[in-house]
């Protein structure tokens, strides 16, 4: 089977679709054989797009996706050429029609994020760059444990990591430093709403489960 390296999320939504059109159940296997095993961006994009959809609110999903996109990003720093993942996470699998319901509901932002696209400041996606990057999606992961206790929270920095992905996906060096933005901003947020949190469950308000 010859692999098809993505270039843009459309790309990506649509190898999805294909996948969920074929397949009763799509594993992380025929993900990683569609994809190809050079494709770092795609699947460090794809579990943070999931958590941002319905699937996210599923407690113990958005760690989950975490610890697998911290996986991921564990090979981009310490230099690997390709990705590597362990039989019993290739044969995780989620339902076809699970898989479609998730790529229609991302169709709409996948093209508003191709958009802003262009394959610009290539140097920013390559090389020692990519190891920041990877730092940075590593210190958003563990941002999501804690935060899974908060209604939506998660996605904040979930979304973070699916812009940098997705820069990594395109080659797109600007989008990576809107990334950056993003993420201090997506930081912030994140830090300032689990502590308004932590302190409203001690003054009596919703406390943290």
């Amino acid at each position: 089977m010859t692999h098809r390296e993505p270039t843009s999320m459309g790309d990506v939504l649509g190898e999805l679709d294909e996948l969920a059109s074929t397949h009763a159940k799509v594993r992380v296997a025929d993900v990683l054989d569609d994809f190809g095993g050079r494709s770092f961006g795609p699947f460090i994009m794809i579990p943070a797009l999931l958590e941002v959809t319905p699937v996210g609110g599923i407690p113990g999903v958005p760690t989950a996706l975490a610890l697998f996109i911290v996986l991921i990003a564990v090979q981009l720093l310490v230099g690997r050429d390709h990705v590597w993942m362990p039989q019993f996470v290739q044969q995780r699998a989620v339902g076809s029609r699970k898989l479609h319901k998730a790529v229609r509901k991302l169709r709409g932002l996948g093209s508003f994020l191709d958009r802003h696209s262009e394959g610009r400041l290539e140097g920013l996606t390559r090389g020692t760059a990519m190891k920041g990057v990877a730092l940075v999606v590593i210190a958003l992961c563990c941002m999501v444990p804690p935060l899974e206790f908060l209604p939506f929270a998660s996605s904040v920095p979930m979304l973070a990591i699916a812009i940098l992905g997705l820069a990594l996906t395109v080659r797109d060096g600007a989008l990576v430093l809107a990334s950056l933005v993003f993420t201090a901003v997506a930081t912030t947020i994140g830090i300032a709403m689990y502590l308004n949190s932590s302190g409203g469950g001690e003054s009596g308000g919703l406390p943290l489960l």
